[in-house]
């Protein structure tokens, strides 16, 4: 088949960039020091486990996975019964017998359990959809296939019959485990008088494992009693010390087993209509419906690497943002959910420099358009991408991806012309992202690089030239060396980016909150309206101590030049840094007369920029408690210290902060309880005449097995007392370089209700419901200007000789010591209701229907009075769109390759 034009990723050469010296001597000695501690760090040896277990090849039928554990497969078999508790105690004796099972064919490695309890009534059993099985009680089995002691593949069933499954791409339980991994397998169990009993079936093609006749992987059973809060391991993890995977067992007997190389393909077919609350029949745009097919693939390279490959994908039943009145200069970061960018994703970033945020794919245009009737895309289409992922014999960790978006179009209808034109909102966009990451040494330390390249197709439209950039690059290196099992590390990290585009776009980018290179006391910042290309650096070096019984420690330093610029892949708050930190905490792992375990810690953190200017700095103090009864209370207490501030004027010069202090208190329940629930309330003040006072909580009810009912209800009230309104030039206002910085106060009430309602027909037949009604206000009122820079002090409007006064429409008319002007009402209201229902059927192995209902509206108004509670009941009145949707996705698995 040919490859259509628009589908060719082509990028184009950067140009040769100036590099200071001081930078690259200082991180090629950062570079080359990391390497010299490497290898001598390498020759330590890690502590292997001598615990093991055998699969015993089956020399008959293959048992049915029914939950009963009647087969004669099971028998004749001796059970793996050596538990021991991880916790509450560390070691101890375990409350209740575990027995498990394995056997295996050509095909499949089988699992049988017995999990017996005393109280057979007492197991928690909630049903949910797949990987939601927290709350009940569980038994999971991981495999480390490539013995690497690092990466894993869990296999979950709980005592209801949910399966659960997780990838780990490190070696750590929660730090890198992806829920998204979705392999199909089989699971049953069922409830006796004894207990009950889970059987599995995990399909060879399903696992990736080196091709050899004899196999030896690593080997973790993991049985969870949430009503007794105790977790029963075969291989104890220690709390005190790092590592997970490399702390497993073996497990041994798996001969005679080809290594598969599966291809899987997912088609799928989707229709969905959008409705407006509010319908005007002379709109030619009201109403869409949409028809489209799609299809997901996934093929194996070798017995370590996978190609994930998606055409035309739809993510309609992807849960909704949350609402929020964002004041600030920065962009609003939100949670990637998409299942084809967070399965793999831990491969596809280092921990420091944000170069890719996979949000930025398929986001909304960056251009709009107007007119009496507009079509404009919520989100630009994903033509196609495809992903590399996995780890090699070598212990190299591979992560790379290529992806294009479509142009996208907003269509206009004239009433005067009776005509649709077309204007092109977004170029066509290519993406790539490489990360690679190789362990080294029996201490599993690691260096790694990565790149990520960006092109747009602007042609010569010059509304997107002078909006967008048209190609940008960034990468680095990065290391990290382990020493005692890890429990000592020093990390860091070495980069670039480069951005190129028309004058216009690098001149927007010189100027965003990122930079404001167009500061008028930051002349060391070389603003250039006529660059046409930018260039910068990062770099960080970090000392920790990650294990130990009592005490813990870290300290990091860390820069961005000026022209280091991210965003049009990644992500970037604010270059021209150089921040550090350092922080201590003492801990107590081992159960006491009043505590099951505590932890205290000392954070001290800052920034200077580039100007030698103490741009931030603040220290924090926390107290974590567990009680014997496995409520934990949180308790925090931050400082913030008075300093010079170079984005508050947003381009304008440096402003003093006020000192500002604040606590958050936070009390949970036990984890595993029945009925779960949390609270936390919060404060803060500034010397400057602001506060913040927070409540909030949630609550989370099972009625029943099927039921689930969460509410997380929020409310906060604030006074903000340097809210920046906007810049007004005059040449008047010599004292602030020919321009008037205007703040305000601003007294802001916020208030939501998320709400969740799951009910489970069936393990794979679930209904999941998601509400969060949510209301926003806030009054403007003593407006000023900046009286000077490096000052906090502001000129009030309507004293030392200006005016300020407020007309019909809520503007204001301004007269200070010098020319007049208006400002607009700023004061807000702001109604939200966004909700999504959505029916999921497993109707087939790795086949899913989808039924969605998502709901999106929102009202505002210029008053300023203070919402209520009782404004959530008049969300669900604003004016808004329901979207409605359908998909189903059929499972074909070609036969794999050996």
């Amino acid at each position: 088949m040919a490859v259509p034009s628009e589908a060719r990723l082509t990028f184009a050469t950067p140009t040769s960039v100036y590099v200071p010296r001081p930078f690259w001597r200082i991180a090629s000695r950062m570079l080359l020091a990391a390497l010299a501690f490497l290898a001598s760090a390498s020759a330590l040896d890690a502590q292997a486990s001598p615990k093991r277990a055998t699969a015993v090849r089956l020399a008959g039928p293959a048992p049915r996975i029914d939950g009963r554990l009647d087969d004669a497969a099971w028998t004749g078999v001796a059970p793996l019964e050596d538990f021991n508790q991880q916790r509450p105690t560390e070691g101890g004796v375990p409350s209740e017998r575990t027995q498990v099972f394995i056997r295996y064919d050509n095909d499949a490695l089988y699992l049988g359990a017995r999990m017996f309890r005393a109280q057979p009534s007492d197991i928690l059993r909630s049903l949910s959809r797949r990987d939601g099985s927290a709350t009940a009680e569980h038994l999971q089995v991981t495999f480390d296939t490539h013995r690497d002691g690092r990466t894993g593949y869990a296999f979950k069933i709980s005592a209801a019959g949910v399966q659960g499954d997780f990838h780990h791409a490190q070696d750590n339980e929660m730090r890198g485990r992806e829920a998204q991994y979705d392999p199909v397998w089989e699971a049953s169990a069922a409830i006796d008088s004894l207990g009950w009993v889970a059987e599995m079936r995990i399909p060879f093609s399903q696992l990736r494992f080196p091709a050899a006749d004899r196999q030896e992987w690593g080997f973790q059973l993991d049985r969870w009693m949430p009503d007794k809060n105790e977790d029963l391991q075969w291989i104890v993890i220690p709390t005190k010390e790092t590592g997970y995977i490399s702390r497993f067992g073996t497990l041994t007997g798996i001969a005679g087993v080809k290594a598969v190389r599966p291809v899987e393909l997912l088609p799928y077919v989707a229709s969905d209509a959008v409705r407006a609350a509010v319908v005007d029949q002379a709109n030619p745009f009201r109403n869409p419906t949409r028809t489209r097919v799609g299809m997901d693939a996934k093929f194996g390279i070798g017995s370590n690497l996978t190609i994930d490959a998606t055409m035309n994908p739809d993510f309609g039943q992807v849960e909704a943002d949350p609402a929020e009145v964002n004041l600030s200069a920065f962009e609003t970061i939100v949670e990637e959910r998409r299942t084809f960018f967070t399965e793999g994703a831990q491969l596809l970033r280092i921990e420091g420099p944000n170069y890719f945020y996979s949000r930025r794919i398929g986001a909304a245009p960056h251009l709009s358009v107007s007119g009496d009737y507009v079509d404009q895309p919520r989100a630009s289409t994903i033509l196609g991408a495809a992903k590399l992922t996995g780890r090699t014999a070598s212990r190299l960790s591979v992560g790379a991806l290529l992806g294009m978006t479509g142009r996208a179009n907003a269509r206009v209808f004239s009433v005067d012309s009776n005509r649709t034109t077309s204007t092109v909102v977004e170029p066509r966009t290519e993406y790539a992202v490489v990360r690679l990451e190789q362990e080294l040494g029996k201490q599993a330390s690691t260096f790694g690089g990565m790149l990520v390249a960006m092109r747009r197709d602007l042609g010569s439209d010059p509304k997107l030239t002078a909006r967008l950039a048209s190609q940008a690059y960034s990468g680095g290196v990065d290391w990290r060396i382990r020493w005692q099992q890890g429990k000592y590390a020093v990390s860091g990290y070495a980069g670039f980016s480069h951005v190129e585009g028309d004058s216009l776009a690098i001149g927007r980018v010189q100027r965003s909150s990122a930079h404001y290179f167009q500061r008028p006391d930051g002349a060391y910042l070389d603003y250039d309206p006529s660059r046409q290309s930018l260039t910068g650096y990062t770099a960080s070096i970090r000392a920790d101590k990650d294990a130990g019984r009592r005490i813990l420690w870290g300290a990091q330093v860390s820069t961005e030049t000026s022209g280091y610029e991210v965003n049009d892949v990644g992500r970037l708050q604010s270059a021209e840094d150089v921040d550090y930190n350092a922080d201590i905490q003492i801990r107590e792992t081992e159960p006491g007369r009043y505590l099951r375990n505590w932890r205290l810690g000392f954070v001290s953190r800052g920034s200077f920029n580039y100007g030698g200017n103490h741009t931030n700095a603040e220290w924090q103090q926390s107290a974590n408690l567990t009680f014997l009864n496995f409520w934990s209370l949180n308790l925090n207490t931050r400082l913030d210290a008075s300093t010079l501030d170079d984005a508050l004027t947003r381009g304008g010069p440096l402003m003093r902060t006020g000192l500002s202090w604040g606590q958050d208190y936070r009390l949970n329940s036990a984890m595993g309880a029945r009925t779960g629930w949390r609270a936390n309330y919060n404060w803060g003040r500034d010397a400057l005449g602001g506060w913040r006072s927070a409540f909030g909580g949630g609550i989370t009810v099972r009625p029943s097995p099927r039921w689930q009912l969460s509410l997380d209800p929020n409310y906060q009230r604030s006074t903000d007392s340097r809210q920046y309104v906007t810049t007004v030039t005059d040449a008047a206002a010599t004292a602030t370089y020919g321009a008037r910085y205007l703040f305000a106060y601003v007294d802001r009430v916020t208030t939501s209700l998320k709400t969740r309602v799951n009910y489970a027909f069936s393990r794979s037949l679930t209904l999941e419901g998601y509400a969060e009604p949510f209301a926003a206000s806030g009054r403007y009122h003593g407006i000023g200007e900046l009286r000077a820079p490096r000052t906090s002090e502001l000129r009030r409007y309507g004293a030392e000789g200006t005016t300020i006064t407020r007309l019909a429409d809520g503007s204001y008319a301004v007269t200070p010591q010098g020319a007049a002007f208006t400002l607009s009402n700023r004061d807000f209201n702001v109604l939200s209701f966004r909700s999504n229902v959505v029916l999921r059927w497993e109707w087939h192995a790795g086949s899913t229907l989808y039924v969605v209902w998502q709901q999106n509206r929102r009202a505002s108004e210029a008053l300023g009075e203070p919402v209520s509670a009782a404004d959530l009941l008049n969300t669900t009145r604003a004016a808004g769109d329901n979207f409605l949707a359908l998909k189903m996705s059929y499972w074909l698995p070609v036969k794999g390759r050996s």
